[in-house]
């Protein structure tokens, strides 16, 4: 046996699980092969088609870019003041409905009432949907809810930082993460008294709104191209804010090291509110772009969705923010993907099958858990 095969064998008795993941993940490459070619048919969907493929990939990138999008200040706020923060999820929803409030009131003006417009709800004969907004047909409104969606939330991150983790900021990290569930029921139960519980339709339908993609087999959503531009934007603003600023280089240092940064003269309380309103704004982007995708709202969308974001952190390594996006983007990629093989009630077991698997095969994510950067 040659030194290269020995190796392989010395690694396979070391880490069992590992060759175990990668027979798995080859029996799937081989069966997905056999189910392009027709040759398979399985308990869900038999034959797969290269369209449906390609939409079940496409799908999950914008999926994923949603979800690591609102990762990033989940991961930010875990690098920087260390605690997970159970109430981003309910930063998404204030986001979606105060941001879908202004794109209302900017598309609906002088038609229906502006309560009904801010408060996303149905006026007289007309309902939320056909109020709504859409990229091609009002763009601007579109655009203006997503900055206010983003300069609201992170307003009202501030303030909870303020109300809540402030005054408990040199507490245990358990302390702070029980003050964040009551944080969310706060910020939960006030969006629903003030906009309802019920779910409704947000965006406005537009005929021929899809664009094809011949060889791809795609056809491609306006506003999911919408949506794909938007979240990378902000990302790389993100990246050049974190590599390229004063702000960002105080904020690395405070995550590698926040004694030594406190003792180099950065402004703690500086970086801190700059996390909350980056971190929070994101969010309120994050989920105001999840209902352009889906096209619904409703007050605990949020809530629901934090699940899914916290296995995209877990899975690219809790503390990075590049490690958020790429665990985002294969959190959605697997979502969509996995109802090839089984039912789509189960695709989010899925989407935690793999966070697990990684925790257990590499607990550092993806990216090792390095933080911030």
């Amino acid at each position: 046996m040659g030194t290269t095969e020995s190796s392989i064998v010395d690694s396979a008795r070391a880490r069992p699980g590992l060759l175990l993941v990668a027979l798995l993940g080859g029996l799937l490459l081989v069966d997905l092969a056999a189910k392009l070619a027709g040759l398979s048919v399985g308990p869900v969907g038999g034959a797969l088609s290269a369209d449906r493929l390609g939409s079940n990939l496409w799908n999950g990138v914008v999926i994923g870019l949603v979800v690591g999008l609102a990762g990033i200040g989940l991961s930010m706020t875990y690098s920087i003041l260390s605690f997970a923060n159970f109430s981003h999820g309910d930063l998404l929803s204030t986001g979606a409905f105060t941001g879908w409030g202004v794109a209302f009131l900017i598309a609906g003006f002088g038609d229906v009432p502006v309560r009904a417009l801010l408060s996303v709800r149905d006026a007289g004969s007309a309902s939320a949907g056909e109020v709504g907004a859409h990229i091609l047909s009002t763009p601007v409104a579109v655009l203006a809810g997503l900055v206010a969606a983003f300069a609201i939330t992170a307003a009202v991150a501030l303030a909870l930082d303020r109300a809540f983790y402030k005054p408990m900021r040199d507490r245990d990290g358990i302390s702070i993460l029980i003050a964040s569930i009551g944080a969310a029921l706060v910020v939960r139960y006030a969006i629903q008294f003030v906009y309802g519980s019920d779910r409704r339709g947000v965006t406005a339908s537009v005929d021929a709104s899809n664009l094809a993609f011949g060889p791809l087999g795609l056809s491609v959503n306006a506003h999911e191209l919408t949506i794909v531009v938007a979240a990378i934007g902000l990302m790389l603003a993100m990246h050049f804010m974190l590599q390229r600023t004063k702000l960002g280089t105080a904020m690395r240092a405070m995550a590698d090291n926040k004694d030594l940064a406190l003792v180099t003269g950065i402004p703690a309380e500086r970086v801190v509110t700059a996390t909350w309103i980056i971190g929070g704004g994101l969010a309120g982007a994050s989920g105001y772009l999840y209902v352009l995708l889906r096209g619904t709202i409703q007050f605990d969308f949020g809530w629901l969705l934090l699940l899914l974001i916290f296995a995209a952190v877990i899975l690219g390594g809790i503390g990075s923010v590049y490690g958020a996006i790429a665990g985002g983007l294969v959190i959605g990629i697997v979502f969509t993907t996995s109802t090839i093989w089984i039912p789509s009630d189960f695709n989010e077991a899925a989407a935690f099958a793999v966070m697990i698997t990684m925790l257990l095969l590499r607990p550092e994510g993806l990216f090792g858990g390095v933080s911030t950067a």
